[in-house]
């Protein structure tokens, strides 16, 4: 079977240099022994040296034409070919409910929405490494006080340790995208609760961010009202970018708390 036709719809830039398909291969040892699930492995350059881990592998891939193209040359893959749409999967139900390491050169179009569902799977997914937007991966690794730091980092770090491992160029790719690269290791930290209401977070997070250039006091408002005494604390003289996931924690309580003892009409 003749090469597959990157899709722009689908986000498809197909890698075509080896030495950096096995350095993103090579990720994957920072949680060995565990089983490996790869999304979007298109003609499979990133999946042959997955498979030379010799740890249970399954791919997952929308593209029909992608999917036939693995049949035919990865045999040995057999029915661990997924034909499906990852971000609509049950991960729970991949490994028979057992933990496994994410991986793969993600199609552009949908990776913050890929690591927003590992998050819904994060005591599944122990580790998650892979090839993303270089601008991506800057927000996922940035710390507080950076341009960079948002929605992204805050969640993820919530949950995990970041690493921005190395910048991969254009010139590797087929097509060519019109950005940079970068390959990404997440690691679970040792947080099991966040202490907070985490529904609250994410809400706090994401509203405050959506403003970002605003201080608290200003883009919190559609939460908690700009009466409420807790809107005098200095906190709220701050923008969401100066605060540290724990920052957010802690603020979440107090909002939580002052929430519920705002008086009701």
């Amino acid at each position: 079977m003749k090469s597959v036709k990157p899709k722009k719809f689908l986000g498809q830039h197909f890698l075509k240099d080896l030495q950096v398909a096995q350095d993103i291969a090579n990720t994957v040892d920072a949680c060995p022994e565990l089983p490996i699930l790869e999304v979007g492995p298109g003609m499979g350059v990133l999946t042959q040296f997955l498979m030379t881990k010799e740890r249970p592998l399954k791919v997952v891939e929308l593209d029909f034409e992608s999917v036939a193209y693995l049949r035919e040359n990865f045999p040995a893959l057999g029915n661990n070919i997924i034909e499906q749409d990852f971000l609509k999967m049950d991960l729970a139900q991949l490994f028979e409910g057992k933990p496994f390491v994410l991986t793969g050169n993600y199609p552009y179009n949908i990776s913050s929405q890929i690591f927003f569902k590992m998050l819904d799977y994060k005591d599944l997914i122990p580790c998650c490494t892979g090839m993303i937007q270089k601008e991506v991966a800057e927000r996922m690794a940035a710390g507080p006080g950076s341009k960079t730091y948002g929605i992204l980092s805050v969640l993820i770090q919530a949950w995990y340790r970041v690493e921005y491992l190395f910048t991969v160029h254009e010139h590797v790719f087929n097509p060519p995208p019109k950005v940079k690269s970068a390959v990404i290791r997440m690691t679970r930290n040792e947080t099991q609760e966040l202490g907070c209401n985490e529904k609250l977070f994410k809400q706090i997070v994401k509203t405050t961010f959506n403003q970002r250039r605003k201080t608290l006091r200003n883009s919190i408002s559609p939460i908690l009202d700009k009466t409420n005494p807790l809107m005098a604390d200095p906190i709220f003289n701050k923008r969401p970018e100066q605060l540290s996931v724990q920052e957010f924690i802690d603020l979440t309580n107090r909002v939580e708390q002052a929430l519920n003892t705002e008086p009701t009409e």
